[in-house]
């Protein structure tokens, strides 16, 4: 039994082991495999089940004339596909046709026999066979379709499959192809503070960044995620586990800039009464980003913008309903669904909040094209309005950002950021069940930032079935999400490669690693990367298997460095010239503490106070080891010549860390707002819920204070007189 279920973890990319962060081999048990493959849909508890399970993928395998979907790199040739032909028969012949994306039609047949053979299997009449078609070599970079008729003498039998042709490296803006070293801002734009917006930042407030991003000579501004969440739920916070990763979180809307606002005697009543502007005015003085509050205050709102949007007469009313009506038909399927789903949650959670969760409704709705579905969106076909003309009118505002951007003369523009995953009760699971594996979650291994390991609470999704659907939908969450981006960050970028699945009910420590499609899912980032000229960056820390950081930057992804963690075996922390050039740069990340707070140890109190720690030995060494790189940074600042021999660690070398940064090889650099404010809080504490205030920190300052704060003016000169291609750039564009 053992053996077979062995076997059966490797076919699904189960992994036997895995190094951690400490360099220990960790073996990974049978139950975890087991667990596992169930989460697959492999039965495998007993060995007569393992064994079945084993000959039937044989079977089906044997069975498949091709494969769904080929992947070509545009310059590792010849191009050819195998077929799979049972019990071959001499006489029989095989046609080909290839649908070029651009509309020209290739055709093809030959002998099965003249083919080349790759594999045979079995013995006498009971044999298999797969033989290789060689297609045409000047296929474009594109998406083309083959349709394969294998014709013996006894049948004949037909398939289809996508051939895809990617190019071997990503898209990078020329001044980045030059060599040059560019600078930005990054945010999280829910802490953004402004005497105008209702107590959380939305996009106009980006739209004013990008402007003052341009005027100051940045390159881009980085943001957090901004998809959808749950408005049902204003509790369900992290933009990191969202509802969908395809569309976009509608409390970033600045509701007053909706052209409805203008001519809505309802809402404008409602904002303008001094219940509302009192209830306005605290929000805006908030500690914290209180999102059940600006639910409160933006939802009723924006429901009333819908309703004269039904209303409005006369060519104004047509335009807006034509511009909606064009919209759905251009965002297909994907959209429809997504609002359908909005609808049922509400409809359905309204009156039993455990029914938000898709998974406890009745089982035909459970499915997004079972006829009952359709009959709902067609009775409730104002509300799914209603959702889709949120989408709307988010995009169109995330547009006038990226407009913004360019306008300002940004080389790079909007920075927004994919999350590696969604939640098991979100849109995306319920839009395409067949994708996401219940019965596991992803997370990540123990390691020295994380001693008791992390589990993120989503729900991997199943390569087998991803491919069956030739990566469709792994290319349109692509589309999405470069759709007004300059710069595409790529959370866990290790995803394309491997994920760190857990058994439901399991701890970190009882996970494995389960291996992804790495060629051919990095080769469609890099395809649509050149077609929507988006620079990707893949955030690559963690735990690494060895060559993967040069495996994406081979394929013309920036890695991610940080400062804290760009140290050498000996624990030297790495002097500018030896950081890695095709690379982002930075002090933090959200998900670590800001450098004021490294500084300080703040982050260590919290942890202590939040019980992180594996055992009582957990916090003591994490302040003798945050003494000894404290230490460390120190003598690399030194080294470069940027502090005076012997000088005290006590206060935080700001300028010298910022020059020391600035100067490394790394071609993106980005700095942090919270940084340049001196915010010593993080924004997220991995591990914890409701324990520390996760997504919710706001800036100290308003957006006008920090526009015009010669501190953060001055802080940018001194990155800036670092990295002198940002201007040149600048003036180029």
């Amino acid at each position: 039994m053992t053996d077979t279920i062995d076997r059966l973890a490797v076919q699904l990319g189960i992994a036997d082991e895995y190094r951690d962060q400490e360099g220990r081999i960790r073996t990974v048990p049978q139950a975890t495999k087991r667990a596992l493959l169930a989460a697959f849909g492999i039965d495998a508890e007993s060995e007569e089940a393992a064994e079945r399970a084993m000959a039937d993928r044989h079977r089906r395998a044997a069975m498949r004339l091709v494969e769904p979907v080929t992947i070509f790199r545009e310059d590792r040739r010849p191009f050819a596909v195998a077929i799979n032909v049972q019990e071959p028969d001499s006489r029989a012949r095989v046609r080909w046709q290839i649908a070029r994306e651009g509309g020209r039609i290739d055709v093809g047949e030959s002998a099965c026999a003249d083919l080349p053979l790759v594999h045979r299997s079995g013995s006498g009449m009971e044999h298999h066979e797969r033989r290789s078609i060689l297609l045409p070599q000047d296929l474009e970079k594109g998406y083309h379709a083959l349709r394969i008729e294998y014709a013996p003498a006894s049948d004949r039998m037909s398939a289809e499959m996508a051939l895809i042709v990617v190019p071997r490296r990503a898209f990078k803006p020329e001044v980045l192809k030059a060599g040059g070293r560019l600078w930005g801002i990054s945010l999280q734009l829910y802490g953004i503070r402004s005497p105008r917006n209702w107590g959380i930042g939305d996009f106009t407030d980006l739209a004013e960044l990008m402007t003052w991003a341009g005027a100051i000579g940045a390159a881009a501004v980085g943001i957090n995620p901004l998809h959808a969440l749950f408005l049902d739920d204003p509790a369900h916070i992290s933009p990191y586990s969202p509802s969908s990763r395809y569309f976009i979180n509608p409390l970033y809307l600045d509701v007053e800039a909706i052209e409805e606002f203008s001519v809505s005697e309802e809402a404008t009543r409602l904002v303008r009464s001094p219940s509302f502007q009192a209830e306005l005015a605290s929000a805006r003085q908030d500690a914290l980003v209180d999102y059940r509050r600006i639910t409160a205050l933006k939802r009723p709102v924006l429901e009333h913008l819908h309703r004269t949007f039904r209303s409005r007469g006369g060519d104004g009313g047509e335009r807006r309903r034509g511009a909606l009506q064009r919209y759905r038909d251009e965002r297909g399927v994907a959209l429809e669904q997504f609002v359908v789903f909005q609808a049922l949650r509400e409809v359905l959670g309204s009156a039993d909040t455990s029914l938000r969760d898709w998974r406890r409704w009745p089982p035909a709705l459970r499915d997004p094209e079972s006829p009952e579905t359709a009959e709902f969106a067609r009775k409730n076909a104002e509300r799914t309005e209603f959702f889709a003309y949120l989408q709307w009118q988010a995009e169109n505002q995330l547009a006038a950002c990226a407009e913004a951007g360019r306008a300002a003369g940004l080389p790079i523009g909007l920075y927004v950021d994919l999350a590696v995953g969604t939640d098991a009760a979100g849109a995306d699971a319920w839009a395409a069940p067949g994708l996401v594996t219940s019965g596991a979650t992803v997370g990540a291994p123990p390691d020295a930032w994380n001693r008791k390991g992390q589990n993120w609470g989503l729900p991997p999704l199943n390569t087998a079935a991803l491919r069956e659907q030739a990566f469709r939908p792994f290319v349109e969450l692509l589309r999405a999400n470069m759709r007004f981006a300059g710069a595409l960050r790529i959370d866990h970028v290790l995803g394309l490669k491997r994920l760190f699945w857990i058994p439901e009910g399991g701890t970190p420590a009882e996970g494995a690693y389960v291996t992804y499609p790495f060629d051919e899912l990095v080769g469609l980032v890099a395809l649509e990367s050149e077609r929507n000229h988006c620079l990707v960056v893949g955030e690559d820390l963690g735990t690494l298997p060895e060559g993967f950081q040069a495996a994406i930057q081979d394929a013309g992804l920036l890695s991610y460095c940080l400062l804290y963690f760009e140290r050498d075996e000996t624990g030297r922390f790495k002097a500018p010239g030896e950081y890695p050039a095709e690379a982002l740069v930075s002090i933090s990340t959200h998900d670590l503490p800001t450098l004021w707070g490294y500084w300080s140890r703040r982050d260590l109190d919290e942890k202590e106070r939040v019980n992180a720690y594996p055992d009582e030995a957990g916090a003591p060494t994490a302040r003798r080891s945050r003494d000894e790189e404290i230490a460390g940074m120190m003598a690399a600042l030194e080294r470069e010549g940027l502090v005076s021999p012997g000088r005290s660690a006590e206060a935080v070398p700001f300028e010298a860390i910022l020059r020391f940064i600035a100067r490394t090889r790394s071609q993106l650099l980005m700095i942090g707002l919270e940084d340049l404010l001196r915010v010593e809080e993080q924004a997220n504490l991995p591990g914890t819920l409701d324990e520390h205030p996760n997504w919710r920190r706001r800036l100290p300052k308003n957006l006008p204070e920090i526009l015009a704060d010669e501190g953060v003016a001055s802080a940018l000169r001194i990155v800036d007189s670092e990295r002198p291609s940002n201007r040149i750039a600048h003036r180029k564009s």
